[in-house]
């Protein structure tokens, strides 16, 4: 867990930095690499080789050479002498041409990886494996409607929606996740807020010991974004789905453009919620509790105690932007108290260059 214990050291604008940190160079599409020796270049993932084609991902060139080492064919790789930089892509072979196709080529591939022993097992091995699928999007601002089989969809390749993989890999692919996350709270007779706050769990394969939102996850693929938090809800935090149906309100939603310690992207948008307790219910009755093991302890936090824990770093990077976003709708992040207003409401709604990709 963090331990910076420098309050107030941390103003919005650097949480915000500290979230949505990666930049694509204005001319990285003329800047393709030609081996790995050029660590700090990307390339683009698309689903064919046509220049029309979406592209879904951006790769490290240490990606494209674990690639080129499949030897089932699902590949299409250029000699990067025979291809035009400002053209060179990596792709699906032609063959690969629906979904259901392309997505049992990244479960071969990544469960390949996972067991190797070898192949990036801080990210995919056994331990991080999340065994969980999400879904890729051609548009990642498009329609989010993955192809969901036990709902009799056919394997048509005419929507937005272009595959699934493994959650943990994503990030090995540069491709954008989405997730949701909720804000439960409750304002006193004095008219404070107060937000229920978990510490995640220890063991958990990502951020352990953080301070989260009150509620939060992926969506995984074939589930729509309600659903997923009120999956969520029971699953956290013991929230009965009739109460989160009846009271959860969707608020909008954030972006922003991640880059790891280690250089991976992770792009990411999240569908934000509130939860406001009703003042005529005793608010005991919407505590939470935990009930997976992925949270350690619910508290019910001031809101003035919730950002000085912010400006402390102690929340998931994610997580305080969440925060951000409702301070700014609530009120109490203004162009008068911030003088980064502009550059904080832009950058928590960024499109990831996609244009550029």
């Amino acid at each position: 867990m963090a331990t910076n214990s420098r309050d107030s050291d941390l103003g919005f604008l650097d949480l915000v930095n500290a979230c949505d940190n990666f930049r694509l160079p204005a001319n990285h599409r003329a800047d393709i690499p030609l081996s790995s020796s050029t660590q700090d270049t990307l390339v683009p993932w698309t689903l064919t080789q046509s220049l029309d084609s979406p592209v879904v991902g951006l790769l490290k060139p240490e990606i494209i050479d674990l690639l080129r080492e499949e030897e089932d064919g699902s590949w299409v790789i250029p000699d990067p002498a025979s291809v035009p930089r400002t053209a060179y892509r990596v792709s699906f072979h032609p063959s690969i041409d629906t979904p259901a196709k392309r997505t049992k080529v990244m479960r071969k591939l990544c469960e390949g990886w996972r067991d190797s022993g070898t192949i990036y097992q801080d990210i995919i091995g056994p331990k991080k494996w999340r065994n969980e699928m999400y879904p890729v999007y051609r548009n990642p601002f498009g329609v989010h409607r993955a192809h969901d089989p036990k709902a009799g969809d056919d394997d048509s390749d005419d929507s937005n929606y272009a595959f699934e993989m493994e959650r943990s890999a994503c990030v090995l692919f540069g491709v954008v996740t989405y997730g949701v996350h909720m804000t439960i709270y409750q304002q006193t007779n004095g008219n404070e807020i107060q937000i229920w706050v978990p510490t995640r769990s220890r063991t958990k394969q990502t951020w352990p010991g953080y301070l989260d939102n009150s509620v939060a996850g992926g969506i995984p693929s074939g589930m729509s974004a309600f659903d997923s938090i009120v999956k969520e809800a029971a699953e956290e935090a013991s929230i009965d789905e009739d109460i989160t149906r009846r009271l959860a309100k969707c608020a909008g939603s954030i972006s922003y453009y991640l880059q790891t310690s280690a250089g991976w992207l992770q792009p990411g948008v999240q569908y934000v919620y509130d939860m406001k307790i009703p003042d005529d219910i005793d608010p005991m009755l919407f505590q939470p509790k935990p009930a997976d093991g992925e949270v350690e302890s619910f508290d019910l936090l001031p809101l003035h105690v919730v950002i000085s824990k912010m400006k402390q770093g102690l929340f998931k990077a994610n997580c305080a932007l969440v925060l951000i976003d409702f301070l700014i709708r609530h009120g109490y992040l203004t162009p008068e108290n911030d003088p980064n207003f502009m550059e904080i409401v832009t950058r928590l709604h960024g499109r990831f260059h996609y244009d550029r990709w």
